[in-house]
């Protein structure tokens, strides 16, 4: 039993269109699992900073008005956490005396303020990990308590 040349050529034209696609499929595959090993695996950890603060804020002479902040920082490696640790202190510090820095009550009370003085926290606890040359930023901090009373 011998094939028919026209049979040949027939299958040879439906199959030779697919073989580029079956071995694309293969190098794609063979090569993902070497990317993810080399790539480093992304993490988030949420670093609280016990206890909340609690401040007074506006101009001085006017009616006193208190903040209340429980503060979160959000770090995007697992070698930030001891950083962190280890210089709480002078964070709490910084976040201290930004705190005390406020006096305007109403923008501090707005959804902007609040996202302004987020920004402006991370700016300075990652200026205070480079002063301390750690080697460590943090990617931003989380207000999860946030109440200013007037």
């Amino acid at each position: 039993m011998t094939l028919k040349p026209k049979y040949v050529l027939l299958a040879l034209f439906f199959a030779l269109p697919l073989a580029p696609t079956a071995f694309a499929q293969e190098d794609e595959g063979g090569d993902e699992p070497q990317e993810e090993q080399e790539k480093e695996p992304a993490i988030t950890d949420y670093i609280e900073m016990d206890p909340p603060f609690v401040t007074h804020v506006g101009d001085p002479g006017t009616k006193l008005t208190y903040l209340k902040a429980a503060v979160t920082i959000r770090a995007s490696k697992e070698t930030t956490r001891p950083a962190v640790e280890a210089h709480m202190p002078r964070l709490r510090h910084e976040l201290v005396m930004l705190f005390g820095e406020q006096t305007d009550t109403e923008q501090l009370s707005s959804t902007e303020g609040q996202q302004s003085l987020r920004e402006e926290a991370t700016k300075r606890i990652n200026a205070a990990l480079e002063e301390q040359q750690t080697g460590e930023t943090i990617t931003g901090v989380l207000f999860t308590e946030f109440v200013v009373q007037k």
